[in-house]
């Protein structure tokens, strides 16, 4: 069964990943946690280290958690959709279509960068594409976000837009 999404016009999900924090991402926040809860410990001899310790590591799982919780989805059907967090473009109101990596990627989220986009980044997540849009109501100039599979989103876009 193919996967569904909501959005204005239902379509099949052409692509969906999760912008999830890797493991290795995971490795210091949890350290820091850990070290957390027996500083509490340590300062705190009389709470038992069973309370504090579990306590900061089940809190920084949830935050790394909801860190990876955005998603990035390109929709099929009569109106094809690009969604990127919570946010949805429809498809034909995508222009010009860039795969940024390395330097262009941190000079388009720095200097070069529209302070109107759309941006969904993920530090974590090494491309990136920007789309320019054709829309003349719209005052945002692109949407840029992050993605592990850049070329299969853009040719998705490009097939649809």
């Amino acid at each position: 069964m193919a996967d569904r999404v909501n959005t204005a016009v239902p379509g099949t999900v052409r692509h969906s990943e999760r912008l999830y924090v890797p493991w290795w991402g995971w490795l210091l926040p949890m350290l820091g946690a850990i070290l957390l809860g027996i500083e509490i410990h340590l300062g705190y001899p009389a709470v038992p280290v069973w309370i504090p310790l579990p306590v900061a590591v089940v809190v920084m799982a949830a935050l790394l958690l909801s860190l990876g919780r955005s998603r990035v989805r390109v929709t099929g059907g009569t109106e094809p959709e690009l969604w990127a967090g919570e946010a949805h473009l429809p498809l034909r109101f995508a222009g010009e279509i860039e795969i940024l990596t390395g330097d262009d990627k941190r000079r388009a989220l720095g200097r070069d960068g529209d302070p109107a986009a759309f941006v969904l980044h993920r530090g974590w997540v090494g491309p990136a594409v920007r789309i320019r849009l054709t829309d003349p109501a719209d005052p945002t100039p692109y949407w840029l976000f992050s993605t592990r599979k850049p070329h299969r989103v853009a040719e998705l876009l490009r097939e649809n837009a």
